[in-house]
């Protein structure tokens, strides 16, 4: 096979014994194992790729722009306003995003100009049944808000742009309280893109088939109210994988790039860190064997007295590809991360929550973090390679970012007429707690909520941050999708 150029495959880092190996990586954290990868070399391998349904949904909208024929004269949006440039434009706009989201979008090609067009567009798509519709109001007068309403009626998920011009209060407030609906009000075009990161989230997640690795049955059931698919397959699964999975040169390449990469490691040999990527791959081949887009374990109950890595480095690097993945079979937590995926582009930490009284804080602490919090294409945060609290194995330790606002999401699951929760919360993260010498997770963030009044009965567990303050996003989505949204 012809050599390919250092860093990525050559003879001197891959052929590298596992002896040699480990002896370099148990030099200083940042040391170079092998003398080949600089400080300045690429990450290691491709990102893992959802095999399951979601990751071939296309979501369908349909879409119509809503005016006036004619000159729109003095009633608003009033002469001042080119409404044919403004088509040219969203239109554009629209066509771009919907690339962009894999929605495939069926734009009206003229304007709605009558409430007897409106009735024939709305009797059409209502038979269609899409995942979605999307109305674009270029004018204020006459049939426009009256079609934005009956949009809204069909009962599909409905996104109504209003740009400038084209609404008063008065015609926007009744459609706002309506279930299914998101009001766009603004010249802000990332509103409308977000509205249709919804229309796409919505059919994704009920397309989502969700690895549940627990239990010695294998069983199919399905997350109620999200639609989410849960197969469960025995978690001896994933043992019985990982003890036959060599260490192979992408293992040791990939083990060899975080230790390159943190900014310190303590207690982690780099066995532990081998152990812990040799997790990633199982994972990897278990989803595509089960064509799944999501992941979960009962880590602790299936690995806890096993010698076998617990997946934390493989989890955070999941999540840090795009891929949902919760820890402790924790259904709540898998729609948590999952949606925040959908909607945001961005990984989520989930951690089990601990009161600080003195500052008035939570602490999220676990021992699986992802280090993209900026976004799956944003560059990660910095992060330490120590020992899981257990003393044992190898946990990418992310540094959050001091006075950066960050969102707590944590769906819980509703069933029968109980309605699935959110539970929602925004604040600032205040510090990265050292563990040790704290007790507890490796992983300790403290986060000052904007409302957390008792932080001793903050509600909710596995909660996931995540950077940004999404307070007002996921209170839409919630809306939109027959959620009760709960902010605390």
């Amino acid at each position: 096979m012809r050599e390919s150029r250092c860093p990525s495959s050559c003879r001197r880092c891959l052929g590298l014994t596992r002896r040699k190996f480990l002896i370099g990586a148990s030099a200083a954290s940042a040391a170079v194992v092998g003398g080949c990868l600089g400080p300045d070399a690429p990450e290691v391998g491709e990102p893992m790729q959802p095999a399951g349904p979601a990751s071939k949904c296309s979501p369908s909208v349909q879409a119509c722009f809503v005016r006036r024929k004619g000159d729109y004269g003095m009633r608003w949006p009033g002469a001042v306003y080119d409404g044919e440039a403004a088509r040219a434009n969203y239109a554009a706009l629209l066509e771009r995003s919907a690339e962009q989201l894999d929605l495939r979008l069926d734009l009206r090609p003229q304007p709605i100009h009558s409430r007897a067009e409106a009735d024939a567009w709305i009797a059409e798509v209502a038979e269609k049944k899409p995942d979605g519709l999307l109305v674009v109001l270029l004018d204020r007068q006459q049939h426009a808000w009256p079609t934005a309403n009956k949009a809204i009626d069909t009962k599909l998920p409905t996104v109504v742009f209003s740009p400038l011009g084209s609404s008063f209060t008065t015609n926007t407030t009744a459609p706002s309280r309506k279930p299914n609906a998101f009001i766009c009000a603004t010249d802000d075009f990332d509103e409308v893109v977000y509205g249709m990161r919804m229309l796409r989230a919505g059919p994704k997640l009920r397309a989502t088939r969700c690895l549940v690795l627990r239990g010695s049955r294998r069983a199919e059931k399905v997350l109620p109210h999200l639609g989410i698919q849960l197969r469960y397959v025995p978690a001896k699964t994933f043992l019985d994988e990982y003890r036959k999975t060599p260490e192979s040169a992408e293992v040791l390449a990939v083990a060899r790039d975080y230790m390159r990469r943190a900014r310190r490691r303590v207690g982690a040999t780099g066995q532990d860190v081998i152990n812990g990527v040799k997790s990633y791959v199982v994972a990897r081949e278990l989803m595509r064997r089960e064509q799944a887009d999501a992941i979960t374990m009962d880590c602790l109950g299936a690995l806890g007295r096993t010698k076998v890595s617990l997946p934390c480095i493989a989890w955070s690097r999941m999540n840090d590809e795009g891929i949902p993945a919760a820890c402790e079979a924790d259904l709540g937590a898998v729609a948590s991360h999952t949606i925040v995926q959908y909607l945001f582009d961005r990984p989520g930490f989930q951690q089990d929550p601990v009161a600080e009284t003195a500052r008035g804080a939570i602490i999220g602490a676990h021992c699986s973090c992802a280090t993209r919090l900026n976004g799956l294409s944003q560059p990660p945060e910095p992060f330490d390679l120590v020992h899981h609290h257990g003393m044992r194995d190898a946990v990418p330790r992310t540094i959050w970012r001091v006075g950066q606002r960050v969102t707590s999401v944590d769906v819980l699951p509703g069933r029968g007429q109980t309605p699935t929760k959110m539970l929602i919360g925004v604040g600032e993260v205040l510090e990265n707690v050292d563990v040790p010498p704290a007790g507890g997770c490796v992983v300790s963030v403290m986060v000052k909520f904007d409302h957390a009044e008792d932080v001793l009965a903050w509600p909710g567990f596995h909660q996931v941050f995540f950077y940004g303050d999404y307070k007002r996003q996921l209170v839409a989505f919630c809306r939109m999708y027959g959620l009760e949204a709960v902010v605390v």
